[in-house]
């Protein structure tokens, strides 16, 4: 058994005041945390008894009721210190000989409250940005194209990659300006550092400076908590804007100063935040163009093109078809568990001679529809057709696109009886799907003489 000495010291240097009656509520110890917590001394409390000092305090109820109270906020009597208090009876062979309580100065739990508040807002906020970074998803290695037109894209890309230098990637819908400014950043000494993507178009004006520069708590209505922007998660790495030319004029001159300063400043804050980004902007409008009309800074769009990539359209791509469906192939195998070895040479010249007006992205887009229902392992010309555009085939300029009705309709009849079938089945599908009876299927079928044999 411990010595009373040894008790007593460790008593003594409990950081909580402690206070001690025996079972008739004579107080018969208090350590120097309870002194200084309430400003009595030992000698003055040990000379009063619980029940006159204190009756509803923690201490007093546990020897009436001879059981454990917790969490007891009072306020100790002969003191005006407000605390939060645990009492426990102390029981020696059964018989209850005393209590001991043990409390808390009410501004020691509001500081700790406080300061587990600030730990979990910042938690929070580490979650949230853990949440919204990411690393870049593509190298020049996975760019698929060896027409000169993309080896100079390339080229280029790589040497901007050196550089922390701005970049401005051109080029119409679909032709892969964020996969180059993914490879950008994959090359560049900021690889370790985070790529953070946003849609300039996507984003409604209104929205689009708090995702950009983020935003304190009570800025607007609606603002609970603290936001980081794109600018803080993009720290030592890249900040990719795509659709840059649809952002308003104010934004462009935020973003201008940015550029300029290397600091932004949350919407409602008055600091201001250093941050180290390099930043790749993209856009399939005429950058040109709209500064002339006054819808672009002119400053602002020197600033941002410091290298100009122009990425080229697929149907400009000579060369570069067939190692692009089968790289897509191949990728949409594993997507969707299926076989297909590659496409037909008529299928290919199909493809080759076709406008892509959404390029790369359309053309993924097709070879998966064509995969998700394909049963053999080869993609013919026959599987293609209903999933072109009438206005992008071959011979189909704005001069020619212009056909009698009852040649596009014949087209159209021949297209759904490739899809569906000439058979009875298929020719009600295609019924169904051209909107007209069956009967007057049949009718149209006989009328423009078409062969559904080989349907």
């Amino acid at each position: 058994m411990l010595p009373m000495e040894m008790i007593a010291a460790i008593l003594d240097s409990v950081q909580e005041a402690i206070e001690v009656t025996d079972r008739n509520g004579n107080i018969i110890y208090v350590n120097p945390a309870f002194c200084q917590i309430t400003g009595i001394s030992f000698e003055e409390r040990t000379k009063q008894n619980i029940f006159d000092v204190s009756p509803e305090g923690a201490l007093a109820l546990a020897l009436k009721k001879g059981e454990p109270v917790k969490g007891h906020r009072t306020r100790v009597g002969g003191s005006n210190a407000e605390v939060i208090s645990n009492a426990v009876p102390i029981r020696v062979g059964g018989e209850i000989v005393g209590a001991v309580v043990i409390f808390q100065h009410i501004t020691d739990i509001i500081k700790l409250m406080e300061e587990l508040r600030r730990s979990s807002n910042i938690i929070r906020n580490l979650s949230d940005k853990y949440g919204q970074v990411t690393k870049s998803k593509y190298d020049f290695s996975q760019i698929i194209g060896t027409s000169n037109a993309m080896r100079e894209c390339i080229k280029i890309g790589t040497q901007a990659a050196q550089s922390s230098s701005t970049v401005l990637l051109l080029g119409e819908s679909g032709t892969g300006k964020e996969l180059f400014a993914h490879a950008i950043h994959h090359a560049s000494a900021r690889r370790e550092g985070p790529f953070i993507a946003l849609n300039c178009a996507a984003i409604p004006d209104s929205l689009l400076e708090s995702e950009l520069f983020g935003y304190h708590r009570g800025a607007f209505t609606g603002a609970i908590k603290d936001k980081i922007g794109k600018f803080e998660l993009a720290h030592t790495g890249t900040l990719f804007l795509d659709e840059i030319g649809d952002m308003n004029l104010l934004l462009q001159a935020k973003l201008l100063r940015v550029l300029q300063e290397k600091e932004i400043e949350r919407i409602g804050g008055t600091r201001s935040i250093a941050v180290d980004v390099r930043v790749i902007a993209a856009t399939n409008r005429n950058l040109k163009e709209l500064v002339r009309s006054g819808q672009f800074r002119e400053d602002l769009y020197y600033r941002l093109n410091v290298v100009e990539i122009n990425l080229p359209p697929l149907r400009e791509r000579h060369g570069d078809m067939k190692e692009l469906v089968d790289y897509i192939i191949v990728r949409l195998n594993r997507k969707l568990g299926k076989k297909v070895v590659g496409v037909t040479p008529n299928a290919l010249a199909q493809l080759t001679s076709y406008g892509w007006p959404g390029n790369v992205r359309e053309l993924e887009n097709v070879l998966e529809r064509v995969m998700v229902s394909l049963e053999g392992d080869r993609i013919t010309v026959q599987h293609l057709i209903p999933h072109l555009s009438v206005n992008s085939l071959p011979g189909s300029s704005s001069e020619a696109a212009i056909v009698p009705l009852a040649q596009l309709e014949k087209e159209m009849i021949e297209r759904a009886l490739e899809r569906y079938g000439g058979n009875l089945a298929g020719k009600r599908e295609a019924a169904k799907h051209l909107n007209i009876s069956l009967a007057t299927l049949y009718n149209k079928i006989k009328r423009y003489g078409i062969n559904t044999s080989n349907n």
